[in-house]
């Protein structure tokens, strides 16, 4: 009863708030044809990706796990049109998608899609000094988080916004014990958080038609 009510409140907000036009449509729908996983982020919380980006007035943005494109679709839609976004994705599959999706709601201009780890590529990006990056939005392997932080950080400057996804886990996230790697990536990710001098953040819990989960949001102070 609680996850129907949960996707009814969600339907009722997107319907008045929530405008899914027919490239992010396709993308789901090219996403599922594909049977990739239906990880990615719902439509309420693509847009409010996209407000936080537009918030920031963030020029580039810099995504950890494209999936499907949907949520870089969301992101690349509040830069300016001289911004860039780039997305990394290790699964080729999922690239390959992503980069028709992208392609077709005409976002190759801002987009720079890279295929392989985001451990490799993240190295990459910081010899080419593509950062720094107004936005950072985590949201792949979670036992690589703490990985990730660490290179969100070295690519990020004050000002900075840096959003993990699915940090909540279904309430795992408060088991101590759990043998659950992913749960202990979060919990580490969050404890890294907690403990850096250049960062102050908060987490969300969430509920809505992905199930209870949440997204941790930091700023970079200094």
């Amino acid at each position: 009863m609680a996850q129907q009510t949960w996707t009814a409140v969600d339907d009722y907000f997107n319907d008045l708030l929530v405008e899914e036009d027919e490239a992010l449509l396709k993308a789901v729908a090219n996403q599922d044809a594909a049977g990739l996983p239906p990880h990615q982020v719902s439509p309420n919380q693509g847009k409010l990706l996209s407000l936080l980006a537009t918030l920031r007035g963030a020029r580039r943005i810099l995504e950890i796990g494209t999936l499907g494109g949907y949520s870089t679709i969301w992101l690349a839609r509040a830069l300016p049109a001289d911004g860039r976004l780039v997305t990394l994705e290790a699964d080729t599959a999922c690239a390959a998608v992503a980069a028709a999706n992208i392609s077709h709601a005409g976002l190759d201009g801002i987009v720079d899609l890279r295929v392989g780890r985001a451990a490799d590529s993240l190295p990459r990006l910081a010899d080419e000094e593509q950062g720094p990056f107004d936005l950072v939005f985590i949201d792949a392997d979670k036992p690589s988080n703490p990985l990730y932080l660490e290179w969100a950080l070295k690519l990020t400057r004050p000002g900075s916004v840096i959003i993990g996804d699915n940090v909540v886990r279904d309430g795992a996230v408060a088991d101590a014990t759990s043998a659950d790697p992913r749960v202990q990536g979060v919990r580490r990710f969050t404890e890294l958080i907690s403990e850096h001098p250049r960062l102050t953040a908060t987490t969300i819990q969430t509920v809505g038609a992905k199930g209870y989960d949440g997204f941790t949001l930091a700023l970079v102070t200094r």
